[in-house]
């Protein structure tokens, strides 16, 4: 699928991080944008960078609703007509093990990063069908192919991500609408620091600070680099997109040693 002035795109979290990033790539290809953010002012300067697109369009979406997200693609349908890429990227961060969060946390992580991609690819996907070529970007993580202690529900919920996306994948081979799974490794956005704590782990505000500034130091992927390499591997229709160097090396550990891959990974970083 070649990306172009032609070009529909509808990209959530669109307010930082690799969905600023996507905005403003697709912008410089003349691409017309549909950005989503539950940040207005952060999607309002999304939109004063993004230079070259052609029209763009901005909503405050909650993605964890699905009223707001069927209001979302009727804006959008509205608005542009038609829609040709979908990037379901806006994403949460929950840290603790399971005795430290709530189910109420749970449903929090899941309903944005996992509901929130079927909410696209539900409210969307008939906008998709009517094109000659069209594809979904479904972003999970690394840890969505790995799940290290402490990230029990943002990985369950990233896991949920991949499994729906493969199925998804599927279920269209043969139709105009491709999918691809994004496992980005460590990118330098701020969901490390915006990350919710378990509600109850009782955990030192300091302590947390401290671990989300060393966990930040193993960030090596800018978010303008993790953009470009998405966008190519959906030009080339890659089902999987593997982002920087520590996701090929995850990615290869958890082949390798299914069961043992925590152990190995400690060993070499």
């Amino acid at each position: 699928m070649r990306l172009s002035g032609e070009t529909v795109a509808v990209v959530t979290g669109a307010g930082s991080g690799i969905g600023r990033s996507l905005a403003l790539d697709l912008a410089s290809r003349g691409a017309s944008l549909a950005l989503a953010d539950v940040n207005a002012p952060a999607l309002e300067t999304t939109r004063d960078l993004a230079r070259g697109a052609g029209q763009v369009t901005l909503h405050r979406v909650d993605v964890s609703s699905e009223d707001a997200v069927s209001t979302l693609a009727r804006e959008v349908e509205s608005a542009h007509g038609r829609v040709t890429l979908l990037v379901n990227n806006a994403g949460v961060a929950l840290g603790g093990t399971f005795d430290e969060v709530s189910l109420e946390d749970l449903r929090w992580i899941v309903g944005v990063n996992f509901w929130g991609t079927v909410y696209g690819c539900e409210f969307f996907l008939p906008l998709l069908r009517r094109e000659g070529a069209a594809h979904i970007v479904n972003v999970s993580s690394v840890f969505g192919l790995m799940a290290p202690p402490g990230q029990t529900g943002y990985a369950a919920s990233k896991f949920a991500v991949r499994g729906f996306s493969e199925a998804l994948r599927h279920e269209l081979a043969g139709s105009n609408v491709g999918v691809s799974v994004v496992h980005p490794g460590g990118v330098r956005t701020g969901i490390a620091r915006s990350a919710r704590a378990g509600s109850r782990s009782g955990r030192d505000p300091a302590r947390i600070a401290r671990e989300v500034a060393d966990f930040e130091r193993t960030f090596v992927t800018s978010p303008g680099d993790a953009a470009a390499r998405i966008l190519r591997g959906v030009e080339r229709g890659e089902p999987r997109i593997l982002i920087g160097r520590d996701a090929q090396v995850i990615d290869l550990a958890v082949r390798l040693w299914p069961t043992r891959y925590l152990r190995v990974l400690e060993r070499l970083t």
